[in-house]
């Protein structure tokens, strides 16, 4: 199931966009919608998990940020498109686990395996919900923003119709 609870407009530096926020009846995720995306084709889309790190306390240990703002910029460019953010800190682990997993990734170790190396799953991510709030805002297929072919298997194995990949960099 997913709920549409509220919705608003966001200024950002990258264009208005329209805030749609959701409830699958554990987490709430957010819609970010550019334009008229209702029976579009190759919308551009972004699904993006959340990232203390980068989000809040500006690190420059990851690029989750500089790929949100290059989905931003891309999406500006072309006049729609979505980017549906999904509270999946830590890939679907948490915080906590991320916190652990440090001492592996000074060391060098590829954050996955680092996971995996203190007892969590290399990625325990869900994207189901932002397949649900796709098909709630009636997309006929979309563009990913995305270097994970993962995202774009799953989107596809839930139904949606990715049409392309467009890679996070300008």
């Amino acid at each position: 199931m997913i709920v549409q609870l509220a919705e608003g407009t966001i200024k950002t530096k990258y264009g208005i966009y329209k805030e749609i926020l959701f409830y699958d009846g554990i987490k709430e995720s957010h819609a970010l919608v550019m334009g008229d995306v209702s029976g579009a084709e190759d919308v551009l889309c972004r699904v993006h998990s959340s990232c203390i790190f980068a989000h809040h306390f500006n690190s420059i240990e990851c690029d989750c940020r500089e790929q949100m703002e290059i989905s931003q910029q891309l999406i500006e460019r072309a006049g729609k498109g979505i980017v549906i953010w999904l509270e999946q800190e830590g890939k679907g682990n948490g915080h906590y686990a991320l916190l652990n997993t440090l001492p592996l990734k000074k060391e060098g170790m590829p954050q996955a395996d680092a996971y995996d190396a203190v007892g969590f799953h290399k990625d325990n991510r869900d994207f189901s919900a932002a397949a649900k709030i796709l098909k709630h805002l009636e997309v006929n297929s979309i563009t990913m923003i995305t270097g994970n072919e993962k995202k774009t298997k799953t989107l596809t194995d839930l139904g949606i119709c990715v049409s392309g990949i467009q890679p996070t960099e300008l």
